[in-house]
């Protein structure tokens, strides 16, 4: 399994967000920050804002924040938000009928089995965790804290 882009930098985004909090922060400098271009962050800072977990705030001196504590936003809630497929192979997809196999194979439960144990594992994280190492992701990100 692999994350799509939107996935990583949605993290990324609320990881910058939570270093700053409760200061504002915006598109621009982020997209700076994580090296990526802005029209990307605008997609995901939408997204995230219409989700409940960013506040943005529009005009001069606008900008973006949490709109949760840190110890709400949770890594697999974030997860399911931003990735829309869990199949690991294409006879997990309930119209996929192509697998001959099917009423005797054992790899699907499996793997059902291996999704539900990589989500109890996300569900114990929030984002307060990811930023434990406070100091050290405000530094390689050139922040002030």
């Amino acid at each position: 399994m692999r994350f799509t882009r939107y996935t990583d930098l949605c993290l990324r985004v609320l990881m910058y967000a939570g270093l700053r909090h409760p200061e504002l922060s915006s598109i621009s400098v982020i997209a700076e920050a994580y090296d990526v271009p802005e029209s990307h962050l605008t997609k995901v800072v939408h997204d995230l804002g219409r989700a409940g977990l960013l506040e943005t705030v529009r005009g001069r001196g606008g900008g973006l924040r949490l709109a949760k504590p840190l110890s709400e936003i949770n890594l697999g809630a974030v997860v399911r938000l931003t990735e829309t497929d869990f199949k690991l192979v294409e006879c997990m997809a309930p119209a996929s009928g192509n697998c001959c196999l099917e009423p005797a194979c054992t790899l699907t439960p499996i793997f059902e089995k291996a999704m539900k144990s990589f989500f109890d594992v996300l569900d114990q994280y929030t984002l307060e965790d990811l930023l434990k190492p406070r100091r050290a992701l405000a530094r390689l990100l050139d922040l002030k804290l």
